[in-house]
Parts: C-alpha cells; sequence; structure tokens
C-alpha cells in the first residue's frame, strides 16, 4: 500500500513592513479576505486536502482510537445526573440520557410536585453538527427562562425566551449576543451585551419583552476599543453589575435591579493596570483589587460614597486572593496558598475568627460549587485530586461538616490505589522553583525508561488546577506519567507569577516549560524523546516555541487550536480580539520593541530548517479567537521548512470553533485520536 503523500501549500509572494522591517509571508493567501465567512476556494481545497490526508494516514490506526474511545466512554456514566439545588422555590438540576451528547436541564417545586423539563438540549441539537448552551437566566419569579445558543462554534450566540408555565417560546429572539443574561427585578426583561461588526462586546442593553429588539435601549457603551463589557449581578440580586476592562485594568458600574434607567453609579473610575470587582451586603461594596498589591486585598466602601474604601482584609505574601462572595449571614474569600485552593469563612462581625474548609489531600483542585441564594447556611463545594474522582459536598458553615453528597461515578471501575501523585518544584535557568503536578501509576519506574505526558498552559492568569481525569487513565494504564507544568504566565502561585510570563517577561514561560522537561529528565522521570506534551490555544503558542527551541527533547506534540501566528495577529487591529490582547503581548503596530520580541518568539515567524518532532496541530474553521489561518499557516510552512521525515498532521473542524467538537463523545473521539497519534509515535504498544 502506497503511503498517502502530504498536501503541499502553494507560496506566493507577500510581504509587509513595519517599523523599518519586512516580512515575508508566503502564506497569507489561506486567511480568506471575506472572513468570518469562509468562501475561498482553494482555501478550502487546502483545508480538506489537509483533512484528507489525516484521516489516510490515521486510518490503519483506527482500532487504537475506536479501543481508547471505548475505554473514556466508558469511564462516564451515560445517564449521569447532577445534584439538586435549591433556588427559591424549586429545585434545579441537569441530568443526561443513555446515549445523549447533550443535557436536560429539569426542576421541581421545594414543596413537592412532579418533575418538570424546562430546556431540552439534545432537542435544540438534533441535526446540528455543533451546540452550544451559552447565557442561560430563570427570572426571579421563576416564570421563565431565557437562554442562548451557538449552532457553529463561532460564538454568535442567539437568544431565546421561553415561558415555563406553558412550555411555549415567546416571540423574543436576538441574534448576536455575546454575554451573560440577568434578570431587571419585576421581570419585564433583562441586561444583555450585544456584539459589534468586530465581535467586540461594548455594551449593555435591556430588552423589554414583547418588544422588538430594535427598540432594545443600550444602557451603557464603551469607548475603549480593547475592553470587554460585562454583565452580572451581586449575591443579594439588588444591584446589577455593569463591567468593563482589559487584562489588566478594570471599571465597575452599578445598577438598581428595580430602577435600571437610574444613572449607572461608577464604583471607582478606571485607572490603568488597577483590576477589582464587586460584590454587595446591606449597603455595603465588597471590592476585591489589585490596587497596592498583585496578590489583591478586600476592601469595604459605602453605596453612598463608593470610591472612599477602607481595607478590611490586607494583601498576603503567601495568600493570593482570588475572589469575594457576599452571603446573608456571611463572605466568602477564595483563594490559593502557596499554591493550593482555599476556601475561607468571613463573619461580617470581624472578632469572630475565619473558617477555613480543610482538605484531606496535600494537592487538590477545589472551590465553591453552584450556590445561587443569598441567604444559605450550608454551602456546595466542589473539590478532586488527580487521584481522586470529582466529588461534591454539603458544607455546614455553622458545624463546619462536611457532607458527601456526590463522588463521580466511574462504571468501568476505579482503583485509587493503583497510582500515586506527587508535587514537585524544579528550578527553573533563573533560579526560580516551577511547581509540578505529577500523577503515575504506583509501579512507575524512576530509572528515565519510561514515557511522560506534559501538559501546560501558562497565560493569561489561568491556573491549570491540578485535578482529575477520566481520559488521562488511558496514559496512566499504559504506563505513563502525567505531569502538569505551573509555568509562568498562569497565576497558580500569585498575579506577580501571571506578571513574571507577560509582554517582555514572556519568554519565562517558554523558558520554565523546557527547564521543567529537563528537570523532570534529571529526576529519573523520563528521557529525551520519551516526553510527549501537549497545549491548548495560548499553551498551543507554547507548543510551537519549544519545538522551535528543543525539538530534541520532545516524542510527539499535540498543538490544539494553537496561536502561534502571534505577530501578525497582534498587527491587525480589525480582528475581534486584537485590541484587547495588547495588554498581555504588547502592541507591535505602535511599539517597535514590542514588535521586535513578539516576532522573536513568535513560533510561525521562528520556523527554522532542523528537525522538528511529530506534530498534530487541528484548528477550527469557525474559531474567533483563534482563527483558523493561524494553525494551518503553521502546518504549511514547517512542512515546507522542516528537515525530517517525522509524521505532521492537521485536523480542521469545518463545523466547530474554539472548543473542538461539542457533545460530550464527539469530544472523547477528538482525545481519542489525538492519545493514538502520542502512542504510535512514540512506539508504545497497547
Amino acid at each position: 500500500m502506497t503511503a498517502p503523500k502530504p498536501p503541499v501549500a502553494d507560496r506566493r509572494p507577500h510581504s509587509f513592513t513595519a517599523h523599518g522591517i519586512t516580512i515575508e509571508d508566503p502564506y497569507a493567501w489561506i486567511k480568506d479576505p471575506g472572513y468570518p465567512e469562509v468562501t475561498d476556494k482553494q482555501v478550502l481545497a487546502y483545508l480538506k486536502a489537509e483533512n484528507a490526508y489525516f484521516e489516510a494516514v490515521m486510518e490503519p490506526h483506527k482500532p487504537l482510537i475506536d479501543r481508547l474511545y471505548e475505554e473514556m466512554k466508558g469511564r462516564i456514566k451515560e445517564d449521569d445526573s447532577s445534584v439538586p439545588q435549591k433556588d427559591g422555590d424549586w429545585l434545579y438540576w441537569t441530568a443526561f440520557e443513555t446515549g445523549g451528547q447533550y443535557r436536560k436541564w429539569w426542576r421541581k417545586p421545594v414543596a413537592g410536585g412532579p418533575d418538570e423539563l424546562i430546556l431540552d438540549e439534545p432537542a435544540l441539537a438534533e441535526g446540528k453538527e455543533y451546540f452550544r448552551l451559552g447565557a442561560f437566566s430563570v427570572s426571579n419569579n421563576a416564570k421563565l427562562l431565557a437562554y442562548a445558543i451557538d449552532d457553529n462554534g463561532s460564538e454568535r450566540f442567539e437568544v431565546r425566551v421561553k415561558d415555563l408555565e406553558t412550555g411555549e417560546h415567546l416571540p423574543d429572539m436576538i441574534p448576536g449576543m455575546l454575554s451573560e443574561i440577568v434578570w431587571t427585578a419585576d421581570d419585564s426583561g433583562f441586561l444583555y451585551g450585544l456584539a459589534n461588526e468586530q465581535w467586540r462586546t461594548d455594551n449593555a442593553r435591556l430588552h423589554r419583552l414583547d418588544t422588538p429588539i430594535d427598540q432594545d435601549i443600550e444602557l451603557f457603551k464603551e469607548a475603549d476599543e480593547g475592553f470587554r463589557v460585562g454583565v452580572s449581578e451581586t449575591s443579594s440580586r439588588k444591584w446589577i453589575v455593569i463591567a468593563s476592562g482589559d487584562h489588566v485594568t478594570s471599571e465597575v458600574y452599578l445598577l438598581p435591579a428595580d430602577n435600571v434607567f437610574a444613572t449607572p453609579l461608577c464604583v471607582s473610575p478606571r485607572k490603568v493596570g488597577r483590576e477589582y470587582d464587586v460584590d454587595e451586603h446591606d449597603g455595603t461594596l465588597f471590592i476585591h483589587t489589585n490596587d497596592t498589591d498583585p496578590n489583591f486585598r478586600l476592601c469595604t466602601a459605602s453605596i453612598e460614597a463608593p470610591g472612599e474604601w477602607t481595607e478590611l482584609i490586607g494583601p498576603s505574601k503567601h495568600f493570593y486572593m482570588t475572589g469575594v462572595d457576599c452571603f446573608r449571614d456571611f463572605f466568602i474569600v477564595d483563594g490559593r496558598e502557596d499554591g493550593l485552593d482555599q476556601i475561607e469563612i468571613h463573619r461580617y462581625d470581624s472578632s469572630i475568627a475565619p473558617q477555613r474548609i480543610v482538605f484531606p489531600e496535600a494537592s487538590y483542585d477545589a472551590g465553591l460549587g453552584n450556590n445561587p441564594e443569598y441567604a444559605m447556611d450550608v454551602l456546595r463545594v466542589g473539590y478532586e485530586s488527580m487521584v481522586t474522582p470529582g466529588t461534591e459536598y454539603d458544607y455546614d458553615v455553622t458545624t463546619a461538616a462536611l457532607t458527601t453528597l456526590k463522588v463521580q461515578e466511574i462504571p468501568s471501575g476505579y482503583d485509587a490505589d493503583k497510582y500515586r501523585t506527587e508535587r514537585v518544584k524544579i528550578v527553573a535557568r533563573d533560579g526560580t522553583e516551577v511547581p509540578v503536578s505529577i500523577v503515575y501509576p504506583k509501579d512507575f519506574p524512576k530509572d528515565g525508561s519510561a514515557p511522560l505526558f506534559l501538559y501546560a498552559y501558562g497565560a493569561y492568569g489561568y491556573a491549570i488546577p491540578p485535578g482529575f481525569s477520566t481520559g488521562r487513565l488511558s496514559l496512566l494504564d499504559r504506563g505513563f506519567a502525567y505531569a502538569i507544568a505551573h509555568i509562568r504566565g498562569g497565576d497558580d502561585l500569585g498575579q506577580q507569577w501571571y506578571l513574571d510570563g507577560k509582554l517582555e517577561k514572556r519568554e519565562n514561560t517558554f523558558n520554565d516549560f523546557v527547564d521543567v522537561a529537563k528537570g523532570l529528565i534529571a529526576g529519573g522521570w523520563t528521557s529525551p524523546g520519551k516526553i510527549a506534551i501537549a497545549g491548548r490555544s495560548a499553551g498551543g503558542e507554547l507548543m510551537g516555541a519549544v519545538v522551535n527551541s528543543d525539538p530534541g527533547l520532545w516524542g510527539a506534540v499535540i498543538a490544539d487550536v494553537p496561536f502561534v501566528d502571534v505577530l501578525n495577529t497582534m498587527l491587525d487591529a480589525d480582528l475581534p480580539l486584537t485590541p484587547g490582547e495588547w495588554p498581555e503581548w504588547g502592541n507591535p503596530i505602535e511599539d517597535k520593541a514590542a514588535f521586535e520580541l513578539i516576532r522573536s518568539y513568535s513560533p510561525y515567524d521562528q520556523v527554522k530548517a532542523q528537525a522538528y518532532p511529530p506534530m498534530f496541530i487541528s484548528g477550527g474553521l469557525n474559531d474567533p479567537r483563534v482563527t483558523y489561518w493561524e494553525p494551518t499557516k503553521w502546518a504549511a510552512k514547517l512542512r515546507a521548512t522542516k528537515t525530517d521525515d517525522n509524521m505532521l498532521l492537521l485536523k480542521t473542524n469545518m463545523g466547530a470553533g474554539h472548543g473542538g467538537k461539542s457533545g460530550r463523545f464527539e469530544s472523547l473521539r477528538e482525545a481519542a485520536e489525538e492519545h493514538a497519534f502520542v502512542l504510535w509515535q512514540m512506539g508504545v504498544e497497547d
């Protein structure tokens, strides 16, 4: 049988000049000028040719893919349901049916009565290649449901309204929404954000039921093109929150939920570099801010003088305060201490000492669950670790008792005693200690002979928690260790950890990842060429950077929707996300130093004539975050430039976006394909 030949993309002359430097980009034609509509026949033909090559190459490995898929599917309880939670006079929960890709939303009266199906995702998704439920908001009187759906992965949501008493949909329908939905106090309408032509949410609007959407009223408009506007509500539901901000600066306005035509109350005017968010209790604002320290502090202010802040809880060197939630009788401070999640309960009477929820393991992922009511004395809490499946608890604030409500069920069986987990620290090249969470089979040999899977993200201050994964078990059971590198660029160890991996310090992120890999090799966990690595989106940028810098370390690379054409994207102010991304990466249009720095690490720009490891690259045709041409151009340039014969695959989801395929089983099949590629390329016998 003749091996399939990879497609070869045309090289077409194209160049541009910025800051006196001319950049050649012969694959620029892959970006359809009509985007977000992609109709260029040559572009589509190339994407389809790459997909056909992917299918042909993976066809011999279909038995392995099927086996992995069945393993992963066997670990999912098909008729799973959530633990009911009370909100007002109703108990709400979701449930899957056996074989169902999507969940159904249910409720029943607290006082007793029949179950009511309030939203049927499988029916809404029927016949669609892609389906995603976005905002979901039940009115205060529990008679109406406003929800939003995306049926192609473009994140262009459509709002619909359902009468929960009759089961009928109202004629109200709003296309182009990109926000949450918040009802007014009298349920006569709701606030939402409409995406503009650049697909940025720069507004907060009021829709009144039974009125045409062209009569919707704009209550707030943001002038800065880099800021995004969101709507939410305080825990008491007395105030509607309109928040505007980018990655480093925020500004919050409050509207009385019972008088949305009031002049929005600005809590404090924006100051560049200051972030804050707000909750409210009995006329006192609780303000969570990084104004004096990157680990944040908690201040209070009266609603009458919202800008006069008084410190309630000061910043801590070891405790990174990540959020504050107010309830009627207490408030919750969420955070991480030395990188581990903490939940603290504070009384409004400061003479009463705060209490922490104590968790049983040395490394874990924990946080508040769904707690919709203001007057609560029992909190829903979620917990998991790399060896402990997801667990839901009720925590009694009065007695400090944790009651187990549900443990993630794994129908095919799971024995935690077969695995071990550790949290180690590896010293990076600049002397910084980088934490690494590792799970591995208990008989794992630490003599360098075994394969290891290394994952990281490292951007936007997003921490990768050391949580549980059923899909990961397919690798562990084949002898892999699985490690998460908590590299700079995330906020795993506090906001300073994030700041130390962005802008001019961006290369710390890439160096940390490489140094973790080398440290794991030195510790006997694995050897060069026996490390499979994976990253998604900005984590895909990380993959691109480290295959350019240290290609010999990696045995296989998974780069999902990778942000690899960084320079071109940051130079294109018309793309939906670009202006809001400049505080994260720098503005190469105005700043020559930012231009030169981004160019120095942008994976697409730094592809060179060298041997690269085997690579599996994915993209989404409708992806508004990392546009399809980024992974496509990168794959084309790699094919034309690299000096090896290692496998390079590009798969583009033609009917999906940033998250890949929708539906819980379709997404499993994609995971099975990636795992099969890793096992094949690393020579691990199945």
